[in-house]
């Protein structure tokens, strides 16, 4: 399994546009590191002779580094306030161990890179101009949606600020653009946070960070398209919210850079944070984006992350702590269809961004680099690969993965190739991609692929064409969730059912930083990308409707308002399917379901859960006592605390471990929808498991009341063989269905991430 995960990563970093590098993270000749040091909270002795709290900081350095006008002064890297008590510095191992010896020294570990993980979706998720929930949320008008990415173009027209008013009174962030009246009622702030880059600049040299906030809140901008498909209105989820963009990548971030740009939004003023990045961590306590989401949840900010790309396995979550909303990858119901016609007159439809208007029916002969059993890269079609290959005048066949799928393309056009057609590997499966290809190609699936080699093997003078049938609207076995998507269990507490939610990830047409047309700066350039990064910030946009709708709901209210609300079928009305195979997807892959804007307005009842909430779950997950302070960032004794396991915790889902014994857990609800209301519970029973819920009717007399029910887990006496399993359990009235997912997990033990 953890081979697999491996493996999978691999294949999604280098196509999925997760750009992080192994790259040496410092100069050769020197021995530091950077660190991030956490320690506990200082003496109130100690803060008032001190007067602050880098004050304290400094004094865990070694002399050297704090004496004034010395070389090392700058050795003190970031000093954090919000998020965690402690500081990043640079620092050698020698220099650690001494440190270690310090009263209120908690750890350090260095500091760990991280990966990155429209005109359309808007409209699939049901969010319509001047009608709906769009208009009674105000399109998110006075919520700061805080990204943390590679950057911004400033002067994209999805950031102009036609409509917006100035930032509400609580804005306290800064604008580093310059000049700095790139800013404006929309992109009112601007902040650098790599601490190796030496060039310093905001602007978005990759391209992520303005996709992510466009989508998440860019404003509406007509004919937006790429080579003039998915032509239309572009928009962001919030397209009338705020957006903060805190640089903290580029094309790699590393943890303490994140951590620094959490801390300073924590002080702006955001509303939400979008942080489509992230790693596998075994525990909370490692993860630095746990722990600044934690700081930042308690004061009422929103954090919505991406899951992840590591797809179709198993236990290939980032971000999975319950005070997240992790987010899968779905399709929408568009494709921009190119397909290969072979020799035989098989047609296998794909995708293609790039349709020039004089393309043909002439038959090309068909060549195959990876028939060069002696190059491992030659089915990817590698740069040198393709060079060994006789490919002039011919449509080229190459296997999807390890080279970026644009890049195949240029390197096949360079050697005198006339068209590519792609083919995804078998973990890939059915999801394919509408990139901007500089030469006509399809992208096919694997089922498809495999089909088009057995012809290629069967004949002495296989040939092919590529023709397009431009944009298509209305794919019926939508959303369905891509092939790369993470899947759950959460490995850091199987107790909690991730991923969340599913958010459009597959195909997204958002801002670009540069025009992927003619690869010039323009003023209006728009791009076609694919990720749970692109998900994410879908979710963020809808948090923010959410925010403007309810300003009194707090984080965990939001989320429960998403999840009890998601859509479980598809346009055709049959179960969400996996792109990986087709079948029915689980509830790994899906979580709750595929995010429902407009239901989430109106849920009926939430699951809220307090910050105080969090601390017998915590302590539950027999965490010591000094790491469950690193996350609440005070002392904590959990032998005087409360305990309860983690699927006691008030979540709007359900995971449990399957074992031969009864389960009990209970959940409290408010309601929110109608003051005089009854629910009655239906279930829907899992596989090897009986669910019974107590009471089976909740009566309501009040808004805001809330009522406790318990459910009992039984194993069957005889239960089958089986896998994991997965029900529901729906609190329906007369006008709502709140709907909770059951996960049952057979325990094989986790594997090594």
């Amino acid at each position: 399994m953890a081979l697999m995960i491996i493996i999978s990563t691999l294949f999604c970093m280098l196509s999925f546009y997760l750009l992080a590098t192994l790259a040496t993270e410092f100069p050769k000749n020197s021995n530091l590191e950077t660190y991030i040091v956490l320690v506990q909270p200082p003496d109130a002795e100690v803060f008032a002779e001190s007067g602050d709290l880098e004050s304290w900081y400094r004094s865990f350095l070694p002399p050297t580094t704090t004496t004034a006008g010395s070389n090392d002064a700058s050795r003190l890297v970031y000093s954090y306030r919000n998020v965690i008590k402690g500081f990043a510095a640079r620092l050698s191992p020698e220099e650690v161990k001494e440190m270690e010896k310090k009263k209120g020294f908690i750890s350090a570990r260095p500091r760990k890179i991280l990966s990155l993980h429209t005109t359309h979706s808007p409209s699939f998720l049901g969010l319509q101009q001047n009608m709906g929930f769009w208009k009674d949320s105000n399109y998110g008008k006075g919520v700061i949606i805080g990204i943390l990415d590679t950057g911004i173009t400033p002067d994209h027209p999805s950031f102009n600020d036609e409509g917006l008013p100035p930032p509400p009174a609580k804005w306290k962030g800064k604008c580093e653009l310059v000049p700095a009246s790139l800013c404006n009622n929309k992109l009112i702030g601007a902040q650098y946070f790599i601490q190796d880059d030496q060039n310093r600049t905001l602007l978005d040299e990759d391209g992520h960070g303005t996709h992510t906030a466009s989508t998440a809140a860019g404003n509406f901008v007509k004919g937006a398209n790429v080579y003039g498909n998915a032509n239309g209105t572009a928009a962001g989820v919030a397209p009338l919210a705020h957006l903060a963009i805190y640089k903290v990548c580029s094309f790699s971030c590393s943890d303490s850079d994140v951590l620094a740009a959490m801390d300073v939004a924590i002080d702006d003023g955001v509303d939400v944070l979008s942080i489509s990045l992230g790693r596998l961590y075994n525990s909370f306590y490692e993860d630095f984006i746990a722990l600044g989401a934690y700081s930042a949840m308690e004061k009422g900010i929103f954090v919505s992350c991406s899951a992840g790309n590591g797809g179709p396995f198993n236990y290939s979550l980032g971000n999975e702590a319950p005070w997240i909303l992790t987010v899968g990858a779905s399709t929408t119901d568009r494709k921009i269809r190119a397909s290969a016609m072979l020799g035989n007159n098989q047609i296998f439809e794909g995708e293609s961004a790039y349709q020039p208007k004089d393309s043909t029916s002439t038959q090309f002969p068909l060549v195959y680099p990876g028939s060069n059993k002696s190059d491992d890269y030659a089915p990817y079609c590698a740069p040198d690969s393709i060079n060994n290959t006789d490919v002039k005048g011919k449509i080229v066949l190459c296997k999807f993965g390890l080279v970026p799928a644009v890049d195949k393309g240029r390197y096949v056009k360079a050697a005198g190739g006339v068209a590519m057609i792609i083919m995804n590997y078998v973990y890939r499966g059915y999801t394919t991609s509408a990139d901007a290809h500089v030469l006509p190609a399809a992208h096919v699936s694997f089922v498809d692929g495999d089909k088009i080699m057995a012809y290629f093997n069967s004949t002495k003078s296989p040939t092919a064409t590529i023709f397009f049938n431009g944009t298509i609207i209305g794919n019926g076995r939508a959303p369905a969730v891509a092939s790369f998507s993470s899947r759950g269990p959460c490995y850091a507490s199987r107790g909690i059912l991730k991923p969340d939610i599913l958010g459009p990830g597959v195909n997204i047409l958002a801002a670009w930083y540069t025009s992927v047309e003619n690869n010039t700066k323009t003023k209006s350039n728009f791009n076609i990308v694919s990720g749970t990064s692109m998900a994410c910030p879908h979710l963020s946009g809808v948090a923010a409707l959410l925010k403007s709708a309810h300003p009194d709901w707090s984080p965990a209210a939001i989320k429960s308002a998403i999840i009890t609300t998601a859509d479980t079928v598809n346009l055709e009305n049959k179960p969400i399917e996996d792109q990986q195979n087709l079948l029915p997807a689980d509830v790994f892959a899906t979580g709750a379901g595929n995010v429902n804007p407009s239901a989430a307005n109106n849920p009926g009842l939430i699951y809220d859960i307090m910050p105080k909430d969090y601390v017998p779950y915590l302590c539950g997950l027999n965490y010591t006592n000094r790491r469950v302070g690193m996350i609440l960032q005070r002392r904590v004794d959990c032998s005087v605390e409360s305990k309860i396991p983690d699927s006691q915790l008030n979540y709007p889902s359900f995971s449990i471990i399957f074992k031969p014994i009864v389960q009990k857990y209970t959940r409290t609800v408010t309601n929110v929808g109608e003051a005089n209301s009854v629910y009655t519970a239906k279930i829907v029973q899992p596989v090897g498991v009986n669910v019974a819920v107590e009471p089976t009717t909740l009566k309501f007399s009040e808004l805001n009341q809330k009522l406790t029910y318990e459910v009992t887990f039984s194993p069957l006496a005889n239960p089958p063989n089986i896998s994991n399993s997965q029900g529901s359990l729906t609190w329906t009235s007369e006008k709502y269905s709140v709907r909770s997912p059951i996960a049952v997990i057979i325990d094989t033990g986790l594997p090594e991430i």
